[in-house]
């Protein structure tokens, strides 16, 4: 969660939605995203809402948080329709087991208690390594998560150190190994790229090590350098250099060549699987356009063309819900135009590919273009090609200019 919000209209302090969204929402199949916003320490590159104890002084008691999270599910399930059981819930942050095993049970079972489970639901937590042992990993499988991905983003040391990243390289390894004991059915290793001064053969040796490690999922991002962060200030005091694009280009295509070739296939921009039973569900239904539900401080939802964000700090977001109302800060409803245009920007992404038939007569015309350049794939969907990817945004500009 970036820290702008978007800019919204006031949103209703009973939490209530529009009544065309109500009504499209009945019977639809529905996600949660549960926001965990503290961090043991503050990475230099993060701009998430996410704060340390320290920062957060008694807005960190980590049971408050929990007993203001369920009032928020009971507000949700007040104000929501009758909708299919939770299909995936997503717990990031922040970093979603700096509360304990039972604490995020408690959370699992408001939301089994209010809205169902469907029978194969995908429950999904965050973790960085040294947040979680053997001991964790058991109770958090048996608490009912069923994937967990883990905060590597380098197998090189001195690349964590820059990253700030607090755990021992290797760590992140033995949590994949002991998640699997634990009996997790997904794993997934999380990478990012492009760290100033990173080499690319310490890039190839971040990638190998999560091709040695065995685990059918990973997701390997672009390091961009947010303003407000320790990483931008140090940018502009000259201390490190800002990313390269053509050298971040070059690292995503070594890492797309490897990952293909130890049998893990793009699904998504920025992310490997080795079957589509490995993809991230709940991701999934972000790029589709479903419905979720973002519990937490600062955290966004969209439910029938209505996107709504929380507010962003503990504190305030806690004290709305204690006064029985809703947390919302503003929200926006989007039209019919504005909703094809996203599912354009998203769609794209997936390997699922885009449905040619969202596309107007005039952006159908401009696909043959796309394709002579090595951008798309063309056919009843549109799909993005490996240089596609690496273009994706120009290739959505293009096509709907």
């Amino acid at each position: 969660m970036p820290s702008t919000p978007p800019d919204g209209e006031d949103a209703p302090r009973d939490g209530s939605l529009p009544p065309e969204s109500v009504a499209e929402a009945r019977g639809q199949h529905l996600s949660a995203y549960v926001h965990v916003p503290f961090c043991r320490t503050r990475c230099g590159y993060c701009d998430f809402n996410t704060y340390t104890a320290g920062e957060l002084g008694t807005a960190a008691s980590t049971p408050a948080y929990v007993d203001a999270l369920l009032a928020e599910v009971g507000l949700a399930a007040q104000v929501l329709p009758p909708m299919q059981p939770l299909r995936t819930i997503f717990f990031g942050g922040g970093t979603p087991t700096m509360l304990d095993p039972a604490q995020l049970a408690s959370i699992l079972d408001a939301l089994r208690e209010r809205f169902g489970f469907a029978d194969d639901i995908e429950v999904t937590t965050e973790a960085n390594p040294e947040t979680v042992g053997p001991a964790e990993l058991e109770a958090l499988r048996a608490a009912g998560f069923t994937r967990i991905s883990i905060g590597m983003q380098s197998a090189v040391p001195r690349v964590l150190d820059l990253l700030d990243r607090q755990h021992r390289p290797g760590r992140e390894l033995d949590v994949a190994r002991w998640a699997g004991e634990a009996g997790f059915e997904r794993v997934s290793l999380d990478l990012i790229h492009g760290t100033p001064t990173e080499t690319l053969e310490e890039w190839r040796t971040s990638v190998q090590t999560v091709i040695d490690a065995g685990v059918r999922h990973v997701s390997a991002y672009a390091l961009t350098v947010e303003p407000g962060t320790q990483l931008a200030r140090r940018v502009r005091r000259g201390e490190l250099p800002m990313p390269d694009e053509d050298d971040q280009a070059t690292k995503y295509e070594l890492a797309d060549e490897m990952l293909t070739a130890a049998g893990l296939e793009a699904y998504e921009i920025s992310n490997w699987a080795a079957s589509p039973d490995d993809w991230c569900r709940h991701n999934i239904a972000y790029w589709q356009g479903g419905n979720w539900w973002g519990f937490g401080p600062g955290a966004h939802s969209h439910i029938a063309g209505t996107r709504f964000w929380n507010l962003r700090h503990p504190a305030t977001w806690a004290g709305r819900l204690g006064a029985g109302e809703s947390p919302v800060q503003a929200r926006e409803v989007l039209d019919a135009e504005t909703r094809r245009i996203e599912r354009v920007l998203l769609e794209l992404r997936i390997a699922p590919g885009l449905d040619a038939d969202v596309l107007t007569e005039s952006e159908r015309s401009r696909v043959p273009d796309l394709v002579a350049r090595g951008l798309v794939v063309d056919g009843d969907t549109l799909t993005l090609t490996r240089r596609g990817r690496l273009l994706a945004d120009a290739v959505v500009r293009d096509l709907l200019d």
